[in-house]
């Protein structure tokens, strides 16, 4: 079973597909948005990674979902499973490839600061950075249960760098 994309090598287009996106979701946002980050591997340079920009927005709360699944709509999102309570997610695959992948999250939400720090982390540390890498290949390379079965394989990794370095 396939990722939802390949892994490939960075792509100084990321951070500019991330602006533009970034412009175009404010707007939906309004009164409840408080900032909007690139996350993800895609904002980690010279990192390789699945050619999906990842993006967290941070929201005041969650005031009227249905208004806010709409607007997602018409920028060709569509709403996945919550990751968790106030972790909503939202994808938009073009022509069966995924393109972007949305994190929304009420202020203080404990994935906000995760993946801001783990970010950061790879940012600045160029030993992890090539660890992740490699784990991320090599995970590609021998995974045959999807999507899930990779970010599972993922997170004892990126947990033990995490309490190993809880501030960058």
């Amino acid at each position: 079973m396939a990722l939802t994309s390949k892994i490939s090598p960075y792509d100084p287009q990321w951070p500019f597909l991330f602006t533009r996106e970034k412009h175009r979701l404010a707007e939906g946002f309004a009164a409840e948005l408080i900032d909007i980050h690139h996350v993800g591997s895609t904002a980690v340079p010279g990192l390789c990674a699945k050619p999906e920009i990842d993006i967290l927005v941070v929201v005041s709360e969650h005031l009227n979902e249905a208004a806010r699944n709409g607007f997602m709509q018409t920028l060709g999102y569509g709403r996945g499973s919550d990751l968790s309570t106030d972790h909503h997610f939202y994808r938009r695959d073009v022509d069966g490839v995924r393109t972007h992948k949305i994190h929304v999250c009420a202020a203080g939400h404990g994935q906000i600061a995760r993946m801001l720090r783990f970010r950061d982390l790879l940012r600045e540390n160029a030993s992890i950075r090539q660890q992740y890498q490699d784990l991320k290949l090599q995970l590609e390379a021998t995974n045959c249960g999807g999507i899930a079965e990779y970010l599972a394989r993922k997170a004892p990794c990126i947990d033990a760098w995490m309490s190993r370095y809880p501030e960058t």
